[in-house]
Protein backbone atom coordinates (compact mmCIF):
# COMPACT_ATOMS: atom_id res chain seq x y z
CA UNK A 1 0.00 0.00 0.00
CA UNK A 2 1.16 3.66 -1.55
CA UNK A 3 1.46 6.15 1.24
CA UNK A 4 -2.30 5.83 3.17
CA UNK A 5 -5.29 5.09 1.36
CA UNK A 6 -5.15 2.32 -0.90
CA UNK A 7 -6.36 2.96 -4.75
CA UNK A 8 -8.65 -0.40 -4.79
CA UNK A 9 -10.93 -2.09 -1.82
CA UNK A 10 -12.94 -5.02 -2.81
CA UNK A 11 -14.42 -8.22 -1.94
CA UNK A 12 -14.56 -11.84 -3.44
CA UNK A 13 -15.05 -15.40 -2.39
CA UNK A 14 -12.96 -16.69 -0.19
CA UNK A 15 -9.97 -19.75 -1.38
CA UNK A 16 -8.09 -21.88 0.70
CA UNK A 17 -4.88 -19.77 0.70
CA UNK A 18 -6.53 -16.65 2.29
CA UNK A 19 -7.49 -18.55 5.51
CA UNK A 20 -3.66 -19.23 6.39
CA UNK A 21 -3.36 -15.35 5.61
CA UNK A 22 -6.77 -14.52 8.32
CA UNK A 23 -4.89 -16.77 10.99
CA UNK A 24 -1.84 -14.43 10.71
CA UNK A 25 -4.19 -11.84 11.15
CA UNK A 26 -6.08 -13.14 14.19
CA UNK A 27 -2.30 -13.86 16.25
CA UNK A 28 -1.64 -10.19 16.20
CA UNK A 29 -2.28 -9.29 20.26
CA UNK A 30 -3.42 -5.90 19.57
CA UNK A 31 -5.85 -6.60 17.13
CA UNK A 32 -7.34 -9.11 19.45
CA UNK A 33 -7.61 -7.21 22.12
CA UNK A 34 -9.27 -4.75 20.15
CA UNK A 35 -12.00 -7.02 18.80
CA UNK A 36 -12.28 -8.61 22.83
CA UNK A 37 -11.86 -12.44 21.02
CA UNK A 38 -8.68 -14.45 22.06
CA UNK A 39 -6.91 -15.90 19.28
CA UNK A 40 -7.23 -19.40 18.58
CA UNK A 41 -4.43 -22.09 17.91
CA UNK A 42 -4.60 -23.33 14.24
CA UNK A 43 -6.36 -26.26 14.70
CA UNK A 44 -9.00 -24.48 16.55
CA UNK A 45 -8.90 -21.69 13.60
CA UNK A 46 -8.57 -23.92 10.64
CA UNK A 47 -11.71 -25.90 11.87
CA UNK A 48 -13.60 -22.70 12.39
CA UNK A 49 -13.29 -21.42 9.09
CA UNK A 50 -14.38 -25.26 7.30
CA UNK A 51 -17.27 -25.24 9.51
CA UNK A 52 -18.05 -21.32 7.56
CA UNK A 53 -17.40 -21.96 4.78
CA UNK A 54 -19.30 -25.37 4.11
CA UNK A 55 -22.58 -23.66 5.73
CA UNK A 56 -24.88 -22.08 2.70
CA UNK A 57 -26.39 -20.01 5.01
CA UNK A 58 -23.14 -18.18 5.94
CA UNK A 59 -22.01 -15.66 3.47
CA UNK A 60 -17.90 -15.60 3.63
CA UNK A 61 -15.76 -12.64 2.11
CA UNK A 62 -12.21 -12.22 1.44
CA UNK A 63 -11.17 -8.48 1.25
CA UNK A 64 -8.64 -7.34 -1.01
CA UNK A 65 -6.70 -4.16 -1.05
CA UNK A 66 -4.67 -2.89 -3.79
CA UNK A 67 -4.22 -6.55 -4.64
CA UNK A 68 -3.55 -7.81 -1.64
CA UNK A 69 -5.54 -9.87 1.20
CA UNK A 70 -6.74 -7.81 3.54
CA UNK A 71 -9.04 -9.51 5.85
CA UNK A 72 -12.48 -10.67 5.68
CA UNK A 73 -16.03 -10.23 6.37
CA UNK A 74 -18.38 -13.03 7.47
CA UNK A 75 -22.81 -13.01 7.84
CA UNK A 76 -24.53 -15.69 9.71
CA UNK A 77 -27.85 -16.48 11.15
CA UNK A 78 -28.23 -17.09 15.10
CA UNK A 79 -30.23 -16.51 17.23
CA UNK A 80 -32.91 -15.77 14.36
CA UNK A 81 -31.14 -12.65 13.02
CA UNK A 82 -28.29 -12.01 10.52
CA UNK A 83 -24.98 -11.19 12.03
CA UNK A 84 -21.84 -9.25 10.12
CA UNK A 85 -18.61 -9.25 11.52
CA UNK A 86 -15.03 -8.28 9.99
CA UNK A 87 -11.50 -8.90 10.55
CA UNK A 88 -8.89 -6.33 8.85
CA UNK A 89 -4.94 -6.82 9.38
CA UNK A 90 -3.57 -4.20 10.94
CA UNK A 91 -1.82 -2.91 8.12
CA UNK A 92 -5.28 -1.71 6.55
CA UNK A 93 -6.36 0.08 9.56
CA UNK A 94 -7.43 3.75 9.11
CA UNK A 95 -7.52 3.50 5.87
CA UNK A 96 -11.32 2.92 4.86
CA UNK A 97 -10.69 -0.48 4.27
CA UNK A 98 -12.81 -1.92 6.68
CA UNK A 99 -15.67 0.14 5.70
CA UNK A 100 -15.55 -0.01 1.73
CA UNK A 101 -14.88 -3.94 2.42
CA UNK A 102 -18.12 -4.01 4.85
CA UNK A 103 -19.89 -1.16 2.41
CA UNK A 104 -19.35 -3.86 -0.70
CA UNK A 105 -20.76 -6.82 1.03
CA UNK A 106 -23.77 -5.19 2.78
CA UNK A 107 -24.87 -4.47 -1.09
CA UNK A 108 -24.74 -8.59 -1.15
CA UNK A 109 -26.53 -9.16 2.31
CA UNK A 110 -29.77 -7.55 1.82
CA UNK A 111 -31.57 -9.23 4.61
CA UNK A 112 -32.85 -6.25 7.41
CA UNK A 113 -32.23 -5.68 10.23
CA UNK A 114 -28.51 -6.98 10.34
CA UNK A 115 -26.76 -7.17 13.28
CA UNK A 116 -23.14 -6.75 14.42
CA UNK A 117 -21.59 -6.97 17.77
CA UNK A 118 -18.58 -4.57 18.97
CA UNK A 119 -15.91 -4.27 21.73
CA UNK A 120 -16.90 -0.80 23.52
CA UNK A 121 -13.68 0.18 23.28
CA UNK A 122 -13.05 -0.08 19.90
CA UNK A 123 -13.70 2.99 18.08
CA UNK A 124 -12.68 2.57 14.84
CA UNK A 125 -14.47 -0.14 14.39
CA UNK A 126 -17.62 1.48 15.85
CA UNK A 127 -16.90 4.34 13.27
CA UNK A 128 -16.98 1.62 10.68
CA UNK A 129 -20.87 0.11 11.47
CA UNK A 130 -21.52 3.92 11.74
CA UNK A 131 -20.15 4.88 8.52
CA UNK A 132 -22.15 2.13 6.99
CA UNK A 133 -25.57 2.80 8.15
CA UNK A 134 -25.88 0.85 11.71
CA UNK A 135 -26.50 2.60 14.74
CA UNK A 136 -26.44 1.90 18.35
CA UNK A 137 -29.06 -0.58 19.40
CA UNK A 138 -28.01 -2.46 23.08
CA UNK A 139 -25.36 -2.46 25.52
CA UNK A 140 -23.98 -5.86 27.95
CA UNK A 141 -21.32 -6.88 29.64
CA UNK A 142 -19.68 -9.64 28.29
CA UNK A 143 -17.23 -12.39 28.79
CA UNK A 144 -13.99 -10.97 30.49
CA UNK A 145 -16.40 -7.80 31.66
CA UNK A 146 -16.14 -6.13 28.33
CA UNK A 147 -18.97 -3.84 27.61
CA UNK A 148 -20.30 -4.89 24.43
CA UNK A 149 -22.69 -3.30 21.90
CA UNK A 150 -25.10 -4.32 19.60
CA UNK A 151 -24.95 -2.39 16.69
CA UNK A 152 -28.16 -2.00 13.99
CA UNK A 153 -28.81 -1.55 10.12
CA UNK A 154 -32.79 -1.52 9.97
CA UNK A 155 -34.88 -1.19 6.83
CA UNK A 156 -34.57 2.55 6.84
CA UNK A 157 -31.31 3.00 7.56
CA UNK A 158 -28.55 3.23 4.37
CA UNK A 159 -24.79 2.08 4.08
CA UNK A 160 -22.61 4.95 2.78
CA UNK A 161 -21.11 2.49 0.56
CA UNK A 162 -17.15 3.20 0.38
CA UNK A 163 -17.33 6.34 1.90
Amino acid sequence: MAEGVPVEVTVRDVIDADVEVFFEYQLDSDASRMAAVAARDREAFFAHWARLRADESVITATVIADGRVAGNVVSWVTMSRRWVAYWIGRQFWGVGVATRAVGLVLLQVRERPLYAYVAAHNQGSRRVLEKCGFRPFAAEVGAGGVEELTYVLDLGDTAQVGQ
